[in-house]
C-alpha cells in the first residue's frame, strides 16, 4: 500500500477526513513524501470518529451495505459501516490460515462461528468471510451456533462426522470452556480452532491442542489479530507460531526483542493492504474500509519488525525455522495497556496470571478465567489479588486455592523480572480466590470477559 496515495484519495472523498486536515491546518497538496505523511496528526476515536456523523466518515458521505457493531472497552457502542469488497480483503487473512494451515483446499471442512452472532462485529465478518471462501472453491460449510454452548453440543454430533475436520473460530477462554466442558469425541473430529480478540500464552496452545486431540498445535490453533475498525488486519502463520514458541522457551530472549516481560501476539501481515506504523509504543495503522482510516491510532502496545530483522535476530540465536511462511513483515500486539495492574512499581500483565493458570498440576481444576486486581485491606496494605473460576463440579478448596498461588507465582517470578526485583519477598505470593464456573459477579456467562480491575 502506498500510504501517500491512500491519504490523497480519503482527503478527497471523505467529507469528515476533509474537515478534520482544515482543522488540523493540512495543507493535503504538501503531503507528497513517506516523511510527509509520518507527519500527519494522528486519527483516534475520540478526535475522529466520533466528532463526526457516520455517513460523513465515508467515502462521499454513502454509508456502506452493512453496519457492524462493537462495544469497545467502554461498553459504548459504535458503528463500522462495511461492504462486500471490504470482506473480500479481509477473508485473504482467513484463506491464508485455511488453505497453509488447515490445508481446507484439499479437505471437507466445517467452520462453527462461535463468536456472538446479532450485531456485533466478530459472528457477521467470520461468517462473511469463511462463505467467501466457499466462493472461491474451498469444500467449507459454515455453521453459525455463535457463542451459545448448549446449541454448539447440539449441532456438532450431527454435522461433524460429514466432513475431514472441524474448525471452531471464536475467543480463546470461549472456545476453551467449550472444549473443556463438552463431553465431545473432538480428537474423532479433527479440530482446529482459529481464536480472535486475546493474547494468550503458548502454554495455553500445547494444553488445549492435548484436550482438543491436535496433534500439531503450530498448524493447528491459528490467531488473527483484527479491530471492529478494520476488521481482520494480521494473522499467525506456522512461520510466526514456530517463532514465538521458541520465545517462549526463551523469556530473556522475548525481553530483549519485545521489550516487556510478556509475551504478544505475533503475526505476519500484508503491506499491500494495511500500513503499519508505531508511535510511542503502540500502534498506528492505515487502510480503505468502509470507513477509510489514515494514521489511526488503535491504542494497542506493539511495534512492527521487518522480515529479515525477525527472522536474523532469531537464527543468531540458534532458531532455524521448520516452516516456510511467507517474506512478510510481523506486527506485534500486547494488547491494551490499561489491562495491567500496578503492584509495588511493577507492572502485572494478565499473560503472566494465564500461564500460572495453564500449568499441569493446575490446569485441570480451572477454567483458565480470572480477574487480577490490587485491593487495599483495613490496614491500608495492598495485596495482589487473583479471583479465579473453577472448572465445572470443582468446589473452592484451600488445597487447590494455595496450589493455584504457588503456580502463578512461579511464572510471575519466570516471566516478569520487575516483579522480581520490585515487590518484596514476603508481598510476592498472591492472594487467590477461587469462584464456581459461570459466579454471576465475576464470570457471569455470555459476557465478554475482563481480566483486571
Amino acid at each position: 500500500m502506498d500510504p501517500v496515495e491512500l491519504f490523497h484519495e480519503v482527503a478527497a472523498t471523505v467529507p469528515a477526513y476533509g474537515r478534520f486536515l482544515a482543522e488540523q491546518g493540512v495543507d493535503p497538496e504538501k503531503i507528497v513524501t513517506r516523511d510527509d505523511f509520518a507527519r500527519l496528526p494522528m486519527t483516534t476515536k475520540d478526535s475522529y470518529t466520533l466528532r463526526h456523523p457516520l455517513p460523513d466518515l465515508c467515502r462521499n458521505g454513502v454509508i456502506g451495505d452493512m453496519i457492524a457493531v462493537s462495544s469497545g472497552s467502554t461498553g459504548t457502542p459504535s458503528f463500522w459501516p462495511r461492504s462486500a469488497g471490504d470482506e473480500r480483503v479481509i477473508a485473504e487473512r482467513f484463506e491464508e490460515v485455511f488453505r497453509d494451515s488447515f490445508l481446507a483446499r484439499e479437505r471437507r471442512t466445517l467452520a462453527v462461528v462461535c463468536f456472538a452472532l446479532g450485531t456485533w462485529v466478530g459472528g457477521l465478518f467470520t461468517i462473511g468471510c469463511c462463505r467467501h471462501l466457499a466462493e472461491r472453491g474451498y469444500p467449507i460449510t459454515v455453521v453459525a451456533p455463535g457463542s451459545d454452548r448448549r446449541e454448539i453440543a447440539r449441532v456438532l454430533p450431527d454435522l461433524a462426522p460429514y466432513f475431514d475436520q472441524v474448525v471452531l473460530l471464536g475467543y480463546p477462554p470461549f472456545l476453551k470452556n467449550v472444549i473443556d466442558g463438552e463431553d465431545l469425541p473432538w480428537a474423532e473430529w479433527d479440530v482446529k480452532l482459529v481464536t480472535a480478540g486475546e493474547v494468550f500464552s503458548e502454554e495455553w496452545r500445547t494444553l488445549v491442542a492435548e484436550r482438543a486431540g491436535i496433534a500439531d498445535p503450530v498448524r493447528g490453533i491459528a490467531s488473527l489479530y483484527g479491530t471492529a475498525d478494520a476488521g481482520v488486519l494480521g494473522n499467525e502463520t506456522a512461520l510466526s507460531v514456530g517463532i514465538r514458541r521458541f520465545l517462549a522457551a526463551r523469556p530473556g530472549l522475548a525481553r530483549e526483542l519485545f521489550g516487556e516481560s510478556r509475551l504478544p501476539t505475533l503475526v505476519q501481515y500484508d503491506p499491500g493492504v494495511r500500513y503499519f506504523e508505531e508511535h510511542q509504543g503502540t500502534l498506528l495503522f492505515s487502510g480503505d474500509n468502509g470507513v477509510p482510516l489514515v494514521r489511526y491510532h488503535i491504542a494497542d502496545e506493539g511495534g512492527v519488525l521487518p522480515y529479515e530483522e525477525l527472522l536474523g535476530f532469531v537464527r543468531a540465536h540458534g532458531y532455524e525455522p521448520e516452516a516456510e511462511g511467507p517474506e512478510r513483515p510481523f506486527v506485534y500486539v500486547f494488547g491494551r495497556g490499561h489491562f495491567t495492574v500496578s503492584y509495588y512499581g511493577a507492572n502485572v500483565y494478565p499473560e503472566n496470571i494465564a500461564i500460572g493458570l495453564e500449568q499441569a498440576e493446575v490446569s485441570g481444576s480451572v477454567t483458565g478465567k480470572f480477574v487480577v486486581e490490587v485491593a487495599t485491606d483495613e490496614r491500608h496494605d495492598r495485596h495482589l489479588t487473583v479471583t479465579v473460576e473453577l472448572a465445572p463440579g470443582e468446589r473452592p478448596s484451600e488445597e487447590v486455592a494455595q496450589a493455584v498461588g504457588a503456580s502463578i507465582l512461579g511464572q510471575l517470578l519466570r516471566l516478569n523480572s520487575e516483579f522480581a526485583a520490585y515487590v518484596p519477598a514476603g508481598r510476592q505470593m498472591p492472594f487467590v480466590r477461587l469462584r464456581e464456573a459461570g459466579d454471576p459477579e465475576y464470570f457471569p456467562p455470555g459476557a465478554k470477559h475482563r481480566y483486571t480491575r
